[in-house]
């Protein structure tokens, strides 16, 4: 049995769906939260994938006080910094920490806390929820992570990478932070900001917010490649067009049930940028600012 042991700070619809996958790969899974841990340890994480009931039992505790490997961040922006107080320093002195969370500020908050630990990373073709506190929905086949640090050596990277292919998650290793970071950001933000305050899906936002939507993502392209990541309009626009039209954002899914939502670091992160860089990004501005007075 492997010693390897990988933590998920925050078991929601990534992280929940994750820890299903890595345990019935055979690894240690140490689920992070708030709530009550136990309802972890009796077994009652489910997912709901590909038509059928996946059970898993990860270890649950509300303190990661023991080593770990891999840990996960799979928070939101808004619980953050609580969901940090959870990790003991000393659980990930040997650990890759890899973030997958939406918007491009929280890698300096958790390396501020972690130093000389940290990846960035994001999650892309992956679409999960959670239903309740231990059952997740995955609507996706797969999912590929990316990653990248300015301070880890290749062959920590190589060793985290191993671990998610070992549960079915296809990785991939940038040599930019910058990059990882911005290729998610630069379409999500204007399809969050968008989709928020109108309650629309994907489909619909093309069809009926075919402008805002182009001249939002334009804007979040310019900030990109001004901060050392490249991104072109046209391919980002072609990866929104290949969204399943009934797909929504989890930012949208927040504000609707009345949860706070991410829209200060999805959107905000990218008008923030803008400003430090000094890239004019009007729409995303006014998008901002409706989804805030609503």
């Amino acid at each position: 049995m492997t010693s390897e042991r990988v933590g998920i700070l925050g078991p929601g619809g990534v992280g929940g769906a994750l820890a299903v996958h890595l345990v019935h790969a055979g690894l240690v899974v140490v689920v992070v939260t708030h709530a009550d841990a136990s309802l972890y340890d009796r077994g009652e994480l489910t997912l709901d994938w590909k038509g059928r009931k996946v059970t898993a039992e990860p270890y649950g505790t509300t303190l990661l006080d023991g080593p770990v490997d891999l840990l996960l961040v799979a928070v939101k922006a808004p619980a953050l910094e609580d969901a940090l107080g959870r990790v003991e320093p000393q659980a990930v002195e040997r650990a890759v920490i890899l973030p997958l969370m939406n918007g491009v500020e929280h890698v300096e908050t958790i390396r501020a806390r972690f130093p000389g630990r940290v990846a960035a990373g994001s999650i892309g073709r992956f679409e999960a929820y959670r239903e309740d506190r231990t059952h997740i929905v995955q609507t996706s086949d797969s999912a590929l992570v990316s990653m990248a640090s300015e301070e880890l050596p290749r062959k920590e990277l190589d060793h985290a990478a191993a671990l998610l292919e070992r549960g079915g998650i296809e990785t991939r290793i940038e040599e930019s932070e910058r990059v990882v970071l911005w290729d998610k950001a630069a379409r999500l933000a204007p399809m969050a900001a968008i989709t928020a305050l109108t309650g629309k899906n994907v489909g619909e936002v093309r069809a009926e917010m075919r402008p805002a939507l182009e001249a939002a993502i334009a804007e979040a392209c310019a900030v990109a490649t001004a901060d050392g990541a490249p991104n072109d309009p046209a391919s980002q626009l072609a990866i929104v067009d290949r969204i399943p039209p009934t797909v929504t954002t989890s930012a949208a899914r927040d504000v609707e049930a009345g949860r706070p939502s991410e829209l200060d670091a999805i959107v905000g992160g990218v008008v923030r940028a803008g400003r430090r860089l000094g890239v004019p990004t009007p729409t995303l501005d006014e998008l901002l600012e409706q989804c805030r007075a609503s």
